[in-house]
């Protein structure tokens, strides 16, 4: 009897103290360093990076999903064996009319149409007014704001919807329960797209719509669903910003911006909203056990945080872990409360091209696939987000995360499987420089592209920490009088020590110091098989090429030892830095240029330690 008192007692100790701690909290001792876009964090192996809309004003089609240069908070779904993604597009910058909401479909997550817009251009009638603002609407046109973007209904059918916000003047604000209201729209398993309703209408609203309220469709199925979806308190709270202050609707009200929300097993719902606050709900967001406070431990400014259980059981928090939008990272909890470390997801910034109002540099405003839109069958951690409110991206984080390598690099890319050739590197592919595994006359090989003037690819091989390494690979270049590549060896945060590199004048080079030193002159179409032999305590390393000690070096920065190898076709970068100013409001110089393209193939990448 005494031994089950005994058990009883521990057992209700459990509990209560499971019961106490009612916040997430970070509990890892990684910190951002925010003079380098990565941070200096480690990498989550495997993570690919794909970029699915690159804006040009000057793109030739004169289609508004192309030229308009403010492009932001997408969001994301997985449905029918598909991708699908929406965002918000302004022409210049935020909150500046018109506005539209754009979407685009993936089979596999790395190729993607040519954006849509599902919800065009919305105009106000002349004349109308808001309560306590003294503009009067003139050839006026909405602005989208939105923190959903899509809801898979019970019965199987998916919807996605965006929000008309109005705003009289620069200085008005969207966001202030004054707006015109929400639409929604069904997406067919066909691909086609059904009538445009509104879902709710803000109070204030008393103009005539454009749209009819969905309760008027014939589709029973369709109402139902958006029935489904309003009774949802933890999806009507995604809409507290915009909804008017008072919404029945809307569980919590306040500046809780960018809600996002997971399940733990015991039924209690995790919230997290912009600034790492946080609450717990004990009744599906109906009502949450404390006014959400700041996550102990965890560094986030105005920017979105995503949370989620993951396919392996545990959860992941993904974020910008600093005061600024870079860079974007990743940590993983076992019980969905505390998380305990931080790895990169994305770590770099390319150049704003079109300057804009309220536009931040970084990959910012990340959004993953919310609970109940779909789970994609390769068992990732699919997130979306925007590169500075102007480019879309997407990344596939594998699960289990992982940032330990356990064995060296014996990549001989014709011999892998087919599509399994780079599960152990990281990828960052933009549209005008892909990175892929391509078929050449030896099979195949990770092909490097670039013809962006603004950005390049970067391919990166984690490996086990060695101070004493061997690294052979092979380069192919495609041409000898354009483009640049450089392979980079790096320690655990990002530090290279020895940069080896194909530059635009067709000499292969190391860097010394200061100083370029010049190995050879190479020539295009000829693979050149190269051995690395570094020792990072004597600071000394050997190049050999095609069977020819072609130098010596010494490490331009000293390393404990290499943990990664990555191939990179552009220069290095270090702008924007935290003194940066806030608002970049000009354009580059010729910010629709595109380059000739280079190419390099990469057959294999073999590394052991000596």
């Amino acid at each position: 009897m005494q031994k089950e008192l005994t058990g009883m007692l521990a057992l209700c100790l459990a509990v209560g103290a499971a019961n106490a701690q009612d916040t997430i909290r970070y509990t890892g001792k990684t910190l951002v360093n925010v003079d380098y876009h990565h941070g200096q964090l480690s990498p989550a192996i495997g993570v690919h990076s794909y970029q699915t809309l690159r804006a040009n004003r000057t793109d030739a089609s004169k289609d508004s999903a192309i030229t308009w240069t403010y492009n932001h908070a997408p969001m994301l779904a997985y449905w029918n064996g598909t991708f699908y993604l929406n965002y918000l597009a302004n022409p210049v910058g935020e909150h500046i009319p018109p506005g539209q909401t754009l979407l685009q479909t993936s089979k596999d997550g790395q190729t993607w149409t040519k954006p849509v817009a599902i919800f065009p251009p919305y105009k106000i009638p002349d004349g109308t007014k808001k309560d306590g603002h003294p503009g009067v609407a003139k050839d006026l046109y909405a602005v989208m704001h939105q923190r959903m973007g899509f809801y898979v209904s019970k019965s199987n059918r998916l919807l996605t919807l965006a929000y008309f916000g109005m705003v009289l003047d620069a200085k008005d604000d969207p966001n202030d329960g004054n707006g015109i209201g929400r639409v929604v729209r069904e997406i067919r398993k066909d691909g086609r797209y059904g009538p445009i309703y509104f879902i709710r209408h803000n109070a204030s609203w008393k103009a005539p719509s454009d749209y009819p309220m969905y309760t008027e469709s014939k589709d029973k199925g369709f109402v139902e669903a958006c029935d489904e979806l309003l009774a949802n308190k933890l999806v009507t709270q995604q809409w507290v910003e915009e909804a008017d202050r008072n919404d029945p609707l809307v569980s919590l009200k306040g500046e809780y911006k960018a809600f996002s929300y997971y399940h733990l097993p015991d039924g209690r719902v995790v919230g997290l909203w912009k600034n790492a606050l946080t609450s717990i709900s004990r009744n599906e967001g109906k009502t949450w056990l404390y006014n959400p406070k700041r996550a102990p431990g965890f560094v986030n400014s105005n920017a979105k945080i995503w949370g989620q259980k993951t396919s392996d059981g545990k959860y992941a928090t993904v974020y910008n872990p600093s005061e600024f939008r870079w860079p974007l990272a990743i940590s993983v909890s076992d019980d969905g409360l505390n998380y305990k470390n931080l790895l990169l997801v994305n770590g770099e910034i390319t150049s704003m091209r079109y300057g804009g109002n309220y536009k931040s540099y970084g990959p910012q405003y990340v959004r993953g696939i919310t609970e109940g839109d779909g789970t994609p069958p390769d068992g990732g951690l699919w997130v979306t987000y925007s590169m500075n409110k102007e480019d879309i991206w997407v990344s596939k984080i594998p699960v289990p995360v992982r940032d330990k390598a356990e064995k060296h690099a014996a990549d001989r890319f014709a011999q892998l499987t087919d599509g399994k050739e780079l599960v152990e590197w990281n990828i960052y592919s933009p549209l005008q420089a892909p990175a892929a595994i391509g078929k050449t006359k030896n099979g195949k090989a990770l092909i490097l592209k670039d013809a962006d003037h603004f950005d390049y690819t970067r391919v990166e091989r984690v490996i086990p920490a060695t101070p004493k390494l061997i690294a052979e690979f092979s380069v192919t270049p495609g041409q000898n009088n354009t483009g640049l590549l450089d392979i980079e060896f790096l320690d655990a945060r990002g530090t290279p020590g020895i940069r080896l590199s194909f530059d635009s004048t067709g000499v292969f080079r190391l860097k010394a110091g200061y100083r370029n030193k010049t190995l050879l002159e190479y020539q295009k179409g000829q693979r050149y098989d190269i051995q690395v032999k570094a020792n990072t305590e004597t600071r000394l390393y050997s190049v050999v090429v095609n069977g020819k000690q072609v130098g010596n070096g010494v490490l331009f920065a000293p390393l404990e030892s290499v943990s990664r190898i990555a191939f990179r076709t552009g220069d290095t970068r270090r702008f924007p830095d935290a003194d940066t100013p806030t608002d970049q409001m000009y354009d580059l110089p010729n910010a629709g240029k595109k380059d000739p393209e280079a190419v390099f193939e990469i057959d294999y990448l073999i590394t052991k330690s000596f």
